[in-house]
C-alpha cells in the first residue's frame, strides 16, 4: 500500500530543489533555502531503512581547522567540508576578521557525496593576511559557539584578541574556565567587560603545564593552538582524545607544528617562530555516522555507512551488538542490519573514546522502541535530557532524575508534532518518528541543517517517506 504524507487541513508546500553553491559563496549566504527557522520536517512511520550512505567531513573538526588557517598567512585549502549553516557562519567570521574565504568544488567529486548533482562537501579556501584582525563579533559568535577557538590563534599571532562570550545549543552550561585558566598559564592577561572576553599578551606566549579538570575538546583545541607559536614548550595533561583533536594537531603538525600525543592523554607542543598554510582533508564526521547506525537499528533496517573510520564508532557500535545488531567493519566503512526488535541496553556517556555525548537522543531513541528498560547517563552536559519531553510527546516512557533517563521500550511509537530544540535532538527526533504509527513533524529543523548537510535527501535515498516545507502561519492572538 503506498501511504501520502498528506494530511487534510495541513499541506505542507513542496520545498524548491536546492541548488549548488555558486562560486564563493557558501551555504547560509543569501537565497540558500537552507537557513529556515519556520522549517519543517514530516515523515511516514512504519519506515525501515536500507541501502548506503556516505558520510562526509566532520563539522566539529572543519569548524576548527577554519580557525586554525589563522595560524599562518597565506593561503590554505581545506577540503571535504560539510555543506551546512556552522560552516557559512565561521567563514563569515574568517572575513570579518580580514580573510577572503571562498567555497569551491572538491576535487574530484565523488558521486556519493554529489547525490542528485548537489555537492554536500566542498573545500573552503581562506586567505589570511599578514596581520588579522583581533575582534569576534557578538551578532556572529552567539550563533555558533565553535567560533570561540578563533581565540588561541589571534592571540598567538595578535598578542591581543577581543571575543564575544559565545551561545549555541541549549544543552547546559559549557563554560570557558578551562581556556581562561590555561592561558593564563602561558602568559595571557585575561579580563571580560561588556559580554567579551578580552585576552592580551604583550610579551608573547610561553610554555607551560597545564592540567585540565576535564577533558574538554574546545579547551584542548584552543590551548593547542595557542601554543604552537608560544615560547618553549607546553604540556597539556588530561587532554581530549577525541579524533578530531588527532585531526587539527595533524594539519597543525602538517603546518609547521610541533606536536607529541595527539589521540593520547598528554599532549606536548614546542613552540615555533612561524608556520606555513598548508592544504588538509577534513576527517569523517563520526556523529552523522553514528546517527545512521542508530537509525539502522531503530528501524529494523540495513544500512552501510562509508566515509569514517567505524574505530571511532566502536563503543557505540558495540552498544548496537548487545542490542541484538549484526555490525560488519572494513576500512573506512561499516555495515549495520538489525532483523528483530533490539534489545534494551544501557548507556553511559563519556569523553572519547567513551560513548559519545552527541549520539545521546539516538540512544534514547533505540531505548524507546527495544524490548525492555535502559538506563541513560549523560556525563558531558548538564541539559541534554531537555529534549526528552519532546520525545515523550511520541509516545516514548522516558523518566528522567538528574543526569539520568529510565527508558522503557514500546514497539512502536505514535506520529504526534514535535521540535528540535538542538542539532542531535532535531536528528533523533526525526529518527524516532520513523518507527511510529503515522506521520511526525518537527519544527524547528534549522538545528538540523547546522549538523546534516541533506539529510532529507540521505533519508529519502534510504527509502524514507519525506518532505520538507514551510511550516503555516501562527495564528494572530492579538486582543
Amino acid at each position: 500500500m503506498t501511504h501520502s504524507l498528506r494530511i487534510p487541513d495541513l499541506t505542507i508546500p513542496a520545498r524548491p530543489a536546492r541548488a549548488a553553491w555558486p562560486a564563493g559563496v557558501g551555504p547560509g549566504d543569501a537565497g540558500d533555502p537552507a537557513v529556515n527557522d519556520v522549517d519543517v520536517i514530516r515523515v511516514l512511520g512504519e519506515a525501515r531503512l536500507a541501502g548506503t550512505v556516505h558520510v562526509v567531513g566532520a563539522k566539529n573538526s572543519a569548524l576548527k581547522l577554519m580557525a586554525a588557517a589563522l595560524l599562518a598567512p597565506g593561503r590554505s585549502v581545506i577540503t571535504n567540508v560539510p555543506r551546512i549553516t556552522d560552516i557559512a557562519i565561521m567563514g563569515e567570521v574568517l572575513r570579518r576578521l580580514g580573510c577572503v574565504v571562498r567555497f569551491a568544488a572538491d576535487d574530484p567529486v565523488d558521486p556519493m557525496v554529489a547525490r542528485g548533482g548537489v555537492e554536500r562537501s566542498r573545500s573552503v579556501v581562506i586567505d589570511v593576511p599578514e596581520q588579522p584582525g583581533a575582534e569576534a563579533d557578538y551578532d556572529l559568535v552567539r550563533r555558533l559557539r565553535a567560533s570561540i577557538c578563533v581565540l588561541g590563534p589571534l592571540l598567538a599571532r595578535r598578542r591581543y584578541v577581543r571575543v564575544a562570550h559565545p551561545g549555541g545549543d541549549a544543552i547546559g552550561s559549557r563554560g570557558l574556565d578551562m581556556h581562561i585558566a590555561g592561558l593564563a598559564r602561558m602568559g595571557a592577561e585575561i579580563s571580560g567587560e561588556h559580554g567579551f572576553v578580552i585576552a592580551e599578551a604583550p610579551d608573547g606566549l610561553h610554555g607551560a603545564d597545564i592540567l585540565l579538570d576535564f577533558p574538554s575538546v574546545g579547551a584542548t583545541e584552543n590551548l593547542v593552538m595557542a601554543a604552537v607559536l608560544a615560547r618553549g614548550t607546553t604540556t597539556i595533561d588530561n587532554a581530549a582524545r577525541e579524533p578530531e583533536i588527532v585531526d587539527i594537531c595533524t594539519m597543525l603538525s602538517r603546518m609547521g607544528a610541533r606536536i607529541e600525543g595527539a589521540g593520547t592523554s598528554t599532549l606536548h607542543i614546542t613552540g615555533v617562530r612561524e608556520l606555513r598554510p598548508v592544504r588538509h582533508a577534513t576527517v569523517g564526521d563520526r556523529i552523522v555516522a553514528g546517527t545512521w547506525a542508530f537509525a539502522a537499528a531503530m528501524t529494523r533496517g540495513d544500512v552501510t555507512v562509508t566515509g569514517v573510520d567505524p574505530a571511532y564508532l566502536e563503543v557505540a557500535l558495540d552498544k548496537l551488538v548487545s542490542a541484538g545488531g549484526l555490525v560488519e567493519t572494513r576500512g573506512g566503512a561499516f555495515r549495520v542490519r538489525m532483523d528483530d526488535r533490539p534489545k534494551a541496553v544501557d548507556v553511559v556517556t563519556l569523553p572519547f573514546p567513551g560513548f559519545a555525548t552527541d549520539l545521546l537522543p539516538m540512544a534514547i531513541g533505540l531505548a524507546a522502541v527495544s524490548d525492555g528498560a535502559s538506563l541513560i547517563t549523560e556525563n558531558i552536559f548538564d541539559g541534554r535530557f531537555m529534549f526528552a519531553n519532546e520525545m515523550m510527546r511520541l509516545g516514548a516512557d522516558i523518566r528522567t532524575d538528574g543526569h539520568h533517563a529510565l527508558v522503557c521500550g514500546h514497539e512502536r511509537l505514535s506520529g504526534a508534532p514535535v521540535r528540535a530544540t538542538d542539532i542531535r535532538a532535531g536528528a533523533g527526533l526525526i529518527i524516532a518518528g520513523l518507527c511510529a504509527d503515522g506521520v511526525t513533524e518537527v519544527s524547528h529543523v534549522h538545528h538540523v541543517d547546522r549538523g546534516y548537510p541533506d539529510f532529507v535527501a540521505d533519508l529519502r535515498a534510504l527509502g524514507v517517506e519525506v518532505e520538507r516545507g514551510t511550516a503555516p502561519d501562527e495564528p494572530d492572538l492579538a486582543i
